[in-house]
């Protein structure tokens, strides 16, 4: 039986989709082929037509969350000019970090697993943050270009790194404060 493109490109999407939520939430070991293709109401026979194995899913869901993550810093330059580090910094404290696990963004739930993931996946995560990176740099406006990089490394780990400990502490007051030295100290930059 053969199947319409369309049909073929949307099963995909839904897949890439499940795939995101469950590797987010469960983490590369916790989320196997049968799981991943249950998430996306497909069989397993289906998954391995889409992609060869779980790491080609896994990688190319990394691949789309560190774009989705640049993405977001773009819209939010464009949306905001030159107050675009305080708001994104708002955003990204407080409805990203409280949004559920498999909704998170993939630099913070995902970073730790691709850490322990094979090369090609860890040359894709790394290709990814450099666009998002030189996207941070570009939204900080005359700073000479290795202050601007300097501190578009330092913003994104503070990002990273706050929401990260704000989602693992068990005290929501103590999340909120977390988040909030982190975010006091980007909204000082402006």
């Amino acid at each position: 039986m053969r199947y319409d493109p369309a049909q073929k490109e949307a099963t995909r999407k839904r897949m890439l989709e499940a795939a995101h939520r469950l590797f987010r939430r469960q983490g590369f070991a916790g989320a196997g082929v049968d799981g991943l293709a249950s998430e996306a109401g497909v069989t397993s026979g289906a998954f391995y037509k889409h992609f060869g194995s779980k790491a080609e899913a896994f990688r190319t869901s990394v691949e789309i969350g560190v774009g989705e993550f640049r993405a977001a810093v773009e819209q939010f330059q464009e949306q905001y000019g030159g107050a675009w580090l305080a708001q994104f910094a708002s955003f990204y404290l407080g409805e990203k970090r409280c949004a559920e696990l498999g909704e998170s963004c993939a630099l913070q739930s995902l970073s730790t697993e691709v850490a322990r993931a094979d090369t090609a996946t860890r040359e894709a995560f790394q290709r990814e943050l450099l666009k998002a990176h030189k996207a941070f740099v570009e939204g900080l406006e005359g700073k000479e270009n290795h202050v601007a990089a300097q501190q578009a490394w330092r913003d994104i780990a503070l990002l990273i790194g706050g929401v990260t400990l704000a989602r693992a502490v068990q005290d929501p007051e103590l999340a909120d404060e977390i988040a909030a030295a982190v975010g006091n100290e980007l909204r000082s930059e402006g």
